[in-house]
C-alpha cells in the first residue's frame, strides 16, 4: 500500500462535467467495466492523485484496480488503500507484482526479456494486464504494466 507513480499525460480520458478534473465515479466505473472486483470500492480524486479503497478478492485484482486508476489521463499518483481478502486456508498469499512504465520502442517481448530473461514469456505480462490490454502489440509510452513474479 502507498503511492504509486504514473504518467499524468498518458492514459484514458475520464473527465466529468465538461471540466478538466478527473471524475472519481468514472474511474470507479472503469474499474468495474474492466472486470476488476473490489468490494466497498471508494474512489477519491484530489488534483492529480486518486485514492482507492476497498477490498480485493486477491492481489491480482488489487493491482489491476491500481492500474486502471493510474492509467487515467490526468492522474499522476495512486494512493493505494485497497486491502486483499485473506486467502483460503490452504492457499498461500500471492506475491506482489512489480510495475513497469512503458518506454518508446518497448514491446511486451522486449519487456519480458528485460524482466525475466526470456522474450517468449511476454504472454505472462499480457495475461497479467488483461483486460486493460486487448492486444499484445498495442502498448504505449507512459503506460504502466503489472509484471507478475515467475512462479
Amino acid at each position: 500500500m502507498g503511492l504509486i507513480n504514473f504518467v499524468k499525460s498518458a492514459g484514458a480520458s475520464l473527465f466529468g462535467g465538461g471540466g478538466d478534473k478527473v471524475d472519481p465515479q468514472a474511474i470507479a466505473k472503469s474499474i468495474a467495466e474492466h472486470g476488476v472486483e473490489i468490494s466497498d470500492l471508494d474512489v477519491q480524486v484530489d488534483d492529480d492523485v486518486v485514492t482507492i479503497r476497498g477490498t480485493a478478492l486477491n492481489q491480482a485484482q488489487r493491482e489491476k484496480a491500481i492500474l486502471v486508476a493510474g492509467n487515467t489521463k490526468g492522474i499522476a499518483r495512486v494512493n493505494d488503500r485497497v486491502d486483499v481478502a485473506p486467502p483460503e486456508p490452504q492457499a498461500a498469499p500471492e506475491p506482489p507484482s512489480t510495475y513497469y512504465e512503458v518506454r518508446s520502442g518497448d514491446s511486451l517481448s522486449k519487456i519480458a526479456k528485460a524482466q525475466y530473461g526470456d522474450p517468449m514469456k511476454y504472454p505472462l505480462i499480457f495475461e497479467a494486464n488483461k483486460p486493460m490490454l486487448k492486444d499484445p502489440n498495442k502498448i504505449y509510452p507512459g503506460q504502466v504494466l503489472r509484471i507478475p513474479p515467475l512462479s
